[in-house]
């Protein structure tokens, strides 16, 4: 039996190969222009991160009073994918997975609906805990980065010239939000004895 030869078929069919030719050409120059074309394109993280501690628990009692329950809750989530936890003694923290194939715009609204979850059950969880927390801003894109130079200032003065160049940016319409990384602000500690105070006519705080 004669083994199927492609290369001849294509010769015998010259005109079909043509049309394909033609299809591929014209469907791949329509697929170039509908490409993105921003510098910084916008895109959507669908994944929550919520928080909880109840200082003093257990490992055991954080994962069945709080872990268990939020987690239970959160099955409802429209369009979950899936959950994942980590419980160390007295803090959990629940990460929410949406589908890969959830719309955009359907994303802030089922955060929404996650708040409203966890806090229906609020009046369930242990008294004590600290939150929930919820965090679902992961979008955020850095665009450009500044550098800043000064001969003959000191590491604190060109720390406060590049932080007040960073505010000035940060209220621009193009850059809402900007990161500093520089030297640490300064801190000072003062230490006093009561009689002092009580020199003043104050009483020393507790």
């Amino acid at each position: 039996m004669k083994s199927f030869n492609l290369s001849e078929w294509a010769l015998r069919h010259r005109s079909l190969v043509t049309y394909f030719m033609l299809v591929i050409v014209v469907a791949g120059i329509g697929s170039y222009f509908r490409l993105g074309r921003s510098e910084d394109p916008d895109f959507t993280v669908k994944t929550m991160v919520v928080q909880a501690q109840w200082p003093g628990a257990t490992v055991s009692d954080t994962l069945e009073q709080i872990t268990d329950r939020i987690e239970s809750k959160l099955q409802e989530t429209p369009s979950l994918d899936y959950l994942k936890s980590y419980t160390s003694a007295g803090q959990t923290t629940i990460f929410v997975y949406l589908k890969d194939s959830t719309p955009p715009a359907q994303v802030s609204d089922i955060w929404y609906q996650v708040r409203k979850k966890v806090r229906d059950i609020s009046n369930t969880l242990p008294q004590g805990i600290v939150g929930p927390g919820f965090n679902d801003e992961f979008g955020d894109t850095y665009g450009i980065v500044y550098g800043f130079t000064a001969d003959g200032f000191t590491d604190r003065e060109r720390g406060i010239t590049s932080l007040t160049s960073a505010s000035s940016c940060s209220s621009s319409r193009m850059s809402p939000r900007s990161t500093f990384s520089g030297p640490r602000t300064s801190a000072f500690t003062l230490n006093s004895q009561p009689s002092s105070w009580q020199a003043w006519g104050s009483t020393a705080p507790n």
